[in-house]
């Protein structure tokens, strides 16, 4: 059967924060008419908790309540899909991997569940096969038509990527790349204040409910912050290296990329660390990463989430880091002044004595 209605429900979940962009310049150039479930609220988060298993990880938990959102708003088909692997032999979680089933099997109800399976790490089911299956079930089959949308998203989402990298905010840049417009920010003096590393999965920090609102709590605090998005894909890449890790996960680029760049920036002065609690591949690579971050003598605060995190004992955490990065800076300062005044002092001891 062929859908007639060319409208699609994104979840804003999960690799919203990663490929949304790409998906919206693909889909709005077929003429499809995109619906986005509504920002995470608590409902959100109890709604998705009631269907799954109390050991379910926090984001899957929110994917679930975006999708009963969707269903509320009364939109039919739900873009569910499937990211297997991302490049041969580098795989996502088994969650992600089996998204379109986790739903089919909790969510009940009548809806058509739109789900494409890109697995690199296969055959013949790459970008372009994946972006086909996604289009099929509306009867669009033409080659040509689906690899000039394909070029479209492409061009989208590196409109959103220059302007992550210029530091402007995620939604200022997905609000003007879907506009067709690149606005390029004049980076900020980073000497003023800290500097700060936030390392996770965009899906943690972007969403401002599920992460409380970090980049406000930090800027309020007088904080710069940097994350993986604001990295080009050689940076992660050398940011890998750097660490000395072997890729095996989908998402280890943001997260062990980003670590291993920012840690040997001289500029960032610590790093913030954000896993939702019971994720397996996080706790790998966050292991990884405190231990490596003791060789560069960086500090590092490490903070897990889930639906029930407090509020106030998280931004505590965050204040308490934060002075000791301003401490430590100023201590540094101090005694780079007194350096210099010794030296100053000694050149000039010298000199009279020569005269």
């Amino acid at each position: 059967m062929v859908l007639k209605e060319k409208i699609l429900g994104m979840p804003r979940a999960l690799t919203y924060y990663n490929y949304f962009p790409f998906l919206y310049g693909f889909f709005t150039k077929l003429g499809f008419e995109i619906i986005l479930s509504n920002p995470t609220t608590k409902k959100t988060l109890v709604d998705g908790a009631s269907l799954v298993v109390t050991e379910t990880c926090l984001p899957i938990k929110v994917y679930v309540g975006h999708v009963l959102n969707l269903l509320e708003k009364g939109v039919k088909n739900i873009f569910t899909p499937s990211i297997q692997s991302v490049a041969p032999k580098i795989y996502n979680c088994s969650k992600i991997r089996g998204l379109p089933d986790l739903i089919r099997n909790v969510v009940k109800g009548d809806y058509n569940l739109i789900e494409a399976t890109l697995d690199k790490s296969e055959k013949n089911l790459g970008l372009y096969e994946f972006l086909k299956q996604a289009v099929e079930p509306f009867g669009i089959t033409d080659e040509t038509t689906i690899r000039s949308a394909l070029r479209a998203g492409f061009v989208l989402h590196n409109n959103f990527k220059v302007m992550m990298q210029h530091n402007l905010s995620f939604d200022e840049a997905l609000k003007n790349a879907k506009e067709g417009k690149v606005v390029i920010n004049s980076l900020k003096n980073e000497n003023n204040g800290i500097n700060v590393a936030l390392v996770a999965h965009g899906y943690n920090i972007y969403d401002k409910r599920v992460c409380m609102d970090v980049f406000k709590k930090l800027k309020d605090l007088g904080v710069n912050v940097k994350s993986a998005l604001q990295l080009t894909d050689e940076e992660l890449k050398d940011g890998i290296n750097t660490l000395e890790a072997e890729v095996y996960w989908a998402n280890q680029l943001e997260m062990t990329g980003a670590a291993g760049h920012y840690l040997k920036n001289d500029s960032i002065d610590g790093l913030i660390t954000i896993t939702a609690f019971g994720c397996g591949p996080d706790s790998l690579m966050i292991e990884d990463i405190k231990r490596k971050a003791k060789n560069f003598s960086k500090p590092l605060l490490n903070l897990t989430i889930d639906e029930h995190t407090g509020e106030a004992g998280f931004v505590t955490r965050l204040e308490a880091f934060c002075d000791m990065l301003y401490r430590k800076k100023r201590t540094l300062a101090i005694k780079s002044d007194g350096d210099k005044k010794i030296k100053s002092n000694e050149f000039a001891y010298s000199s009279s004595i020569s005269s």
